[in-house]
């Protein structure tokens, strides 16, 4: 279990660095152009999602998300120590991530977003994003499991582009970029309500799952 907990709070520290330093490249390389900033911050993450999924599968599932292991846990996959362990260690890996890279790009650690991200379009995208990925998510393992790497990294980054929310889907991921006053930052009163839109997605597949067992 010790190394299935290193692993999702290094994957998950990675994953925000990703997501982080490309969104504060792409924007200071992109002269402030959000087309180009998104852009290269959506190719960089769906890169990066691949090689830790990849690479951190095999040790501990690669989750790096609070709604993806509590999917597991009620499918049976995951007990309540491990899903305990899980998240803790995403949420912590999250804004260890952030943090890493503010000090990489010469930049105060400590930080607040004041990118606002709020209203009824965004919460539903959030909604309509966690449940696509945890759909595929789902689907890939039980029909595609080589590929679901591939299927993931696909998936957020075609996400960045046609959700409203730029697919966070992720509690930890929320959590951290409130605390980056970068490109990729939200508000952090807007945090409830994103995450409160993901958790009713893992609530419906929660729902399914148990549909699916009778």
């Amino acid at each position: 279990m010790k190394n299935k907990i290193i692993a999702e709070y290094i994957g998950t520290a990675l994953l925000l660095a990703v997501v982080t330093g490309s969104g504060i490249m792409g924007e200071a390389l992109g002269a402030s152009n959000a087309a180009v900033a998104l852009l290269g911050n959506s190719i960089a993450t769906g890169c990066g999602l691949y090689v830790l999924i990849t690479l951190l599968a095999p040790i501990s599932g690669a989750h790096f998300n609070p709604v993806v292991s509590i999917m597991f846990w009620r499918a049976g996959a995951l007990n309540v120590q491990a899903l305990f362990g899980y998240v803790t260690a995403q949420i912590i890996g999250a804004v260890s991530g952030v943090w890493v890279t503010h000090v990489m790009f010469a930049m105060p650690m400590i930080q607040a977003s004041t990118k606002p991200r709020h209203g009824l379009g965004i919460w539903v995208s959030e909604l309509v994003a966690a449940l696509v990925l945890l759909s595929v998510i789902r689907l890939g393992v039980k029909y595609a499991n080589e590929k679901v790497a591939m299927l993931v990294a696909l998936t957020v980054t075609a996400g960045y582009w046609f959700t409203s929310s730029t697919f966070f889907a992720n509690p930890a991921v929320t959590l951290a970029r409130s605390l980056t006053n970068t490109f990729v930052g939200i508000h952090p009163a807007d945090v409830l309500g994103f995450v409160s839109a993901q958790l009713v997605a893992i609530l419906l597949i929660s729902i399914l799952i148990k549909v699916e067992s009778k």
